[in-house]
């Protein structure tokens, strides 16, 4: 929702809690300084105030959800909560301690950097703490400013609303905001610092508790905060597995690897790479959280990673996503395993995992070939179409929604169904078109063999293989105007974005191959962890 410059007085209503704050151990040291912080679930903080802060966008969906209008939003009082400048009366700003392994290296305390939750809200009979990035350092910030630029604010704030409506699990945004401070970034890590317009993203979840919140406790021995951090983990969010006991962790542990896989299969299939999957950005919900250096596959590529400090090792790989997953579930069972200390039942709920991705791996597969039921050769179908889709550069997008359109009782036709995938079909070689002219013809065969009509097909393909996702060049141009103070295409995408799986004939620019000035451009292919 775009903003008007008008603003009311009007206070708003919000049902706050602090379940948080009041039920969890907090960091005794109040100044705001770098340090070690034991013993603690987290830090108060106080936001930074900023200059000339101004509203650009504001999700109605999340409006809502909170309890509130767009009158309240419209209001003086909404601007100053979300870019910092307010505090609520009756509440407590904080940032959360936690650990992590990055990049397959224990970390050590990492924390809320330049993250911090300003309250918890209950409407509706849901619960969502509203959090700040952006708003300026913390305890855990060690040398960082605990800023956010534009740049990257708009890249979350409209990937983590699209996500939603993907249907994928994320933490949501509420708003976009200017702060109208500059900020300093080293956008490639290259040494040619410069200034950037300061922004804030207002972001909401029901938890923004990750695996590292545990590992922190884990790594210090310090098992007595471990099982308070646990059991309100589960008191709060998986009530429905009963009173804490060692039965009680081993049914959230095997829950939370459920969601956490649930999530992956979901970025695998809207061919969404995370790009910095370290345990510290894994929430305890199994929601997509952090977006950081992310990026949608635009050609169809396993190896492919969107964030720079991964190019070489690439441990963060659209392939690897699923991998990466239970690597980091591992690292969490090791958290949790003074709890627990049952190493068969823990191996038994990892091993689950792995077999629990091959069958939902092939499951959401056929899904997005309109397969509705099983066959045993679904499997060596897939694999050959994931091989063929990988011999020249090809649209995953594009790719799967065209594919709806192709008729199994005229199998010769399927390279022209999906030709505007190709990005260079004059690559497309005899070798090449027959090998898929070949899975083709098997895909026609196994078509017939399904007894629903080629209109429910279409209809359940649709369903699956979005039209319309926010490719890198589509965020970088929103990204681009805004810089010159145009924020009109930030509406225009988050709108686009609510309904992924619509045609939105009006909008079929944006289902196009990325453009090729976008190939090798600083936020169009490859991004920093820098924001």
């Amino acid at each position: 929702m775009p903003l008007s410059d008008k603003r009311n007085i009007k206070r708003m209503k919000l049902n706050i809690k602090n379940k948080f704050t009041t039920q969890l151990p907090a960091d005794p040291i109040l100044e705001n300084t770098r340090r070690q912080v034991t013993g603690a679930c987290f830090s108060y903080v106080t936001p930074k105030k900023t200059s000339h802060p101004e509203l650009l966008h504001v999700s109605p969906e999340m409006l809502e959800n909170l309890g509130l209008t767009e009158t309240d939003a419209a209001s003086e009082e909404f601007l100053n909560v979300v870019t910092g400048n307010t505090v609520l009366e009756n509440t407590t700003p904080y940032a959360m301690c936690y650990a992590g392994h990055q990049f397959g290296n224990w970390a050590g305390q990492l924390g809320d950097g330049r993250a911090i939750n300003l309250f918890e809200v209950e409407h509706n009979n849901r619960s969502w703490v509203v959090q700040l990035k952006g708003a300026g350092e913390t305890p855990y910030s060690r040398t960082a400013d605990g800023l956010a630029v534009l740049r990257s604010s708009i890249r979350e704030y409209l990937c983590s609303e699209a996500m939603y409506h993907l249907g994928v699990p994320t933490t949501r945004a509420l708003s976009l905001s200017l702060t109208g401070d500059k900020v300093l970034r080293d956008v490639m890590y290259n040494g040619n610092p410069d200034y950037e317009k300061g922004a804030i993203v207002s972001r909401v979840s029901p938890s923004f508790l990750r695996f590292g919140s545990y590992e922190i406790f884990a790594a210090r021995q310090d098992h007595k905060n471990l099982k308070v951090l646990v059991d309100f983990t589960i008191k709060e969010h998986f009530p429905h597995l009963g009173a804490p006991s060692k039965e009680t962790y081993k049914k959230f542990f095997a829950e939370v690897c459920a969601l956490t896989l649930e999530m992956i299969i979901h970025w695998q299939r809207v061919g969404f790479v995370h790009g910095v999957m370290n345990t510290d950005n894994m929430s305890i919900l199994g929601l997509t959280i952090d977006y950081g250096p992310y990026g949608w596959l635009e050609g169809f590529d396993f190896g492919w990673t969107p964030n720079t400090t991964d190019s070489q090792h690439k441990r963060y790989r659209y392939g690897n996503q699923p991998n990466i997953g239970l690597w980091n579930l591992y690292q969490l069972a090791n958290a949790l395993y003074p709890l627990i200390e049952d190493v068969e039942a823990m191996e038994a709920i990892l091993e689950k995992y792995t077999t629990d991705f091959e069958f939902q791996s092939e499951a959401m597969m056929r899904n997005k070939l309109g397969l509705s039921s099983e066959n045993p050769s679904d499997g060596v179908l897939i694999q050959e179409l994931e091989d063929a889709l990988q011999l020249t550069e090809t649209d995953m997008t594009i790719f799967f929604r065209n594919l709806n359109k192709f008729n199994p009782n005229n199998a010769s036709q399927g390279l022209s169904v999906v030709h505007d995938a190709f990005y260079n079909p004059i690559e497309l070689s005899d070798k090449i078109k027959a090998q898929w002219n070949a899975w083709f013809e098997r895909y026609a065969e196994r078509l017939l063999t399904e007894s629903v009509s080629n209109e429910e097909r279409i209809f359940q393909m649709n369903a699956v293989n979005p039209k319309y996702v926010l490719r890198n060049y589509m965020a970088q141009l929103a990204i681009d105007a805004a810089d010159k103070g145009d924020y009109s295409l930030i509406d225009e995408l988050f709108q686009l974005l609510k309904k992924p799986y619509d045609e939105q004939p009006e909008s079929e620019k944006w289902f196009a191959k990325r453009p090729e000035w976008a190939r090798d451009k600083v936020g169009c292919s490859m991004l920093s962890c820098s924001s």
